[in-house]
């Protein structure tokens, strides 16, 4: 394995209806996920042929989907819910995603809170 090959997603941009309370579950928010995938890209790099990696339009689009989707009260299980669904794919080590919730409901100043979680094949 190439172990420091890997694809990066940043900014993945989707709404969702998580947090624990009930006004995130019904009024909702912009969630923004990072993921990097872990796994051997040399064979795509010889061919030069999308079969061969991870298509990183679909990659966006199954997070976007996954945040969209039924609500959970932790972005800690979020995070988990998109990791455990990337490594999905056989040809994907191992996985990193970092979910950040920038209007989370904090009663002073901030600029971002996220939650990041790496999870790799066993």
């Amino acid at each position: 394995m190439d172990a420091a090959d890997r694809i990066t997603l940043t900014g993945v941009r989707a709404f969702g209806y998580h947090g624990v309370y009930p006004d995130e579950k019904r009024d909702g928010q912009e969630f923004v996920v990072d993921a990097t995938v872990f796994l051997p890209l040399r064979r795509a790099a010889e061919t030069d042929d999308v079969v061969d990696t991870v298509h990183y339009g679909e990659l966006a689009e199954r997070i976007a989907a996954i945040v969209a989707g039924d609500p959970v009260d932790l972005l800690e299980k979020l995070a988990a819910r998109i990791a455990d669904d990337v490594l999905l794919d056989e040809r994907i080590d191992a996985v990193t995603v970092t979910v950040h919730k920038p209007a989370a409901p904090i009663p002073v100043p901030f600029a971002d809170v996220s939650v990041t979680i790496t999870r790799t094949r066993s």
